[in-house]
């Protein structure tokens, strides 16, 4: 079957498993983690406030897609200067602006639910943001050595922290839409098991979920740092997994001796609105896909 672009996963996005096995990169009491920033500067500067105000032994772990909607040179080196600074993992979005892959378009690998309109527009939107940042001066083939997961200890549990899910740097199975189904709730259980972590946290599929499994185990996957996750709300969401509990969260989970927890990014949305329209006018692939979240949310609702 020909590869289309937008819908097709690379080979090298793939991983076993055992990948997981090894020993772990940080240990910390209090771990953050934030996928899907989409090069908001807003929600990044809400997140390394939160972050700065947690005590203790601590990190910060940006789970990739940190890019997309900065593609203009000065905005794309102001976020990546920053991100850099901390713990990352590439996205789909830096893998394929750093070293595109023949016909894999934007690298999200969208499944069937999602709309030709939106593959499209994505795949353009990463043409735009690749030449931003080939003319930012920043070091690409740096970010194209960002690894594509990594494994954190929090109170003595392993965290497995990826982009997309246990097999694959842009897979689907830990969306909402998969973990709803029998199938897709027991082949997650299965991932757990087998890369022997308490937590898988996520971000690629950009709509959050918690779930909880037999064991004390979990999949979080934080939806989007940059962008509302909610009908009618406007914040962004990370995901924080400690051995004490956050005074706020907005929902979470008891896992052994770590809470996991996901944490509102109330960023200045009139602002980052501003800047996006400014950025990616009316018209613009950018602005088709996205504006009616940004400004609302997306159709979806916290459940209780």
């Amino acid at each position: 079957m020909d590869k289309i672009p937008g819908r097709s996963c690379p080979l090298s996005y793939r991983y076993a498993a055992d990948a997981f096995h090894g020993a772990a990169a940080l240990a910390a009491d209090t771990l953050w983690i934030a996928g899907g920033l989409y090069g908001n500067r807003y929600a990044l500067l809400s997140l390394l406030e939160a972050f700065g105000a947690e005590p203790g032994a601590k990190a910060l772990v940006f789970n990739g897609d940190f890019h997309w909607f900065d593609a203009e040179p000065g905005e794309f080196e102001r976020v990546d200067v920053t991100i850099r600074g901390f713990h990352a993992l590439r996205g789909n979005v830096e893998t394929e602006v750093a070293a595109p892959a023949d016909g894999a378009g934007c690298g999200c690998a969208y499944p069937e639910w999602v709309g030709d309109a939106t593959v499209g527009h994505s795949n353009a939107i990463i043409g735009r943001l690749r030449a931003a940042a080939l003319r930012s001066g920043r070091d690409l083939e740096a970010l194209a050595r960002l690894p594509m997961h990594l494994v954190a200890e929090v109170g003595g549990e392993r965290v497995g922290i990826v982009h997309g899910d246990a097999e694959s740097l842009a897979g689907w199975n830990f969306s909402q839409e998969v973990l709803a189904t029998p199938q897709g709730a027991a082949a997650a259980e299965r991932a757990l098991v087998r890369s022997g972590v308490k937590v898988f946290a996520s971000s690629h599929t950009c709509l959050p979920v918690l779930k909880g499994f037999p064991g004390g185990r979990a999949v979080i996957n934080n939806g989007s740092a940059g962008m509302p996750n909610f009908r009618g709300e406007r914040y962004g969401i990370a995901t924080r997994i400690s051995t004490r509990p956050a005074r706020n969260p907005l929902y979470g989970i008891r896992c052994g001796g770590i809470h996991v927890e996901a944490m509102a990014l109330a960023y200045d949305a009139a602002a980052w609105e501003k800047r996006f329209v400014e950025l990616w006018p009316a018209g613009s692939d950018a602005h088709r896909s996205y504006f009616a979240r940004i400004r609302s949310g997306p159709d979806f609702e916290l459940a209780a």
